[in-house]
């Protein structure tokens, strides 16, 4: 990534538009300088330069409302910026999730959040993890996995057990979001060539 031009502002700062990782909703805008710039990517926690305190700020420094960051993009001028982060709690200092008021959520929310949880287990390799054991068992067990839930799924839906059939679904559609990830793909890639077979 190139650098920012703090130079094209009277007072070095430059425009963060923070947006939220997962539900890709926008979270807050605020300023930084090349100091806190340089402080978001060391600590990897969203900080900016306070204009009313005067001094760098290190959103949930107080709260605990950190924003971890997750990536930083420079916008075509190099003086404005679009950050994802992943918000420990509330962003707004009035206690909502974004400064518009607005609910941080998105429809299928649960299902990215999900898939960032199974990239976790995958990293962190606990002994205790159902997913690291998955992963450890290697492609052939989880693609078994699924193949299991999948004929279990088609079983239940030929009864009318709503909630024995929903429940096999989940079972399915989490197995095969492991699945999709020891082949190095995410739903996104899925949805990618969905979009693509529109016509």
């Amino acid at each position: 990534m190139m650098k920012p031009d703090f130079s094209k502002n009277p007072d070095q700062l430059i425009p963060a538009i923070i947006q939220d990782a997962i539900t890709q909703k926008v979270l807050m805008l605020g300023y930084m300088n090349a100091e806190s710039f340089e402080a978001t990517q060391k600590l990897q926690k969203v900080t900016f330069f306070s204009r009313s305190k005067q001094r760098l700020w290190t959103k949930g420094e107080e709260s605990g409302h950190y924003l971890n960051l997750q990536s930083i993009q420079l916008d075509c001028d190099q003086d404005c910026l679009l950050i994802q982060a992943l918000p420990q709690g509330p962003t707004c200092h009035k206690g909502t999730d974004s400064c518009w008021g607005d609910e941080n959520n998105h429809p299928l929310a649960t299902l990215l959040e999900l898939e960032a949880v199974i990239d976790l287990r995958k990293k962190e390799n606990t002994a205790d993890s159902y997913v690291a054991s998955l992963f450890q068992a290697g492609i052939n067990k989880i693609a078994q996995k699924v193949g299991e839930e999948a004929v279990e799924t088609v079983i239940e839906a030929k009864d009318n057990n709503a909630d024995l059939f929903l429940n096999e679904s989940a079972d399915l559609l989490f197995h095969y979001l492991v699945l999709l990830q020891a082949k190095g793909y995410k739903l996104e890639d899925v949805a990618r060539i969905l979009a693509a077979r529109k016509k």
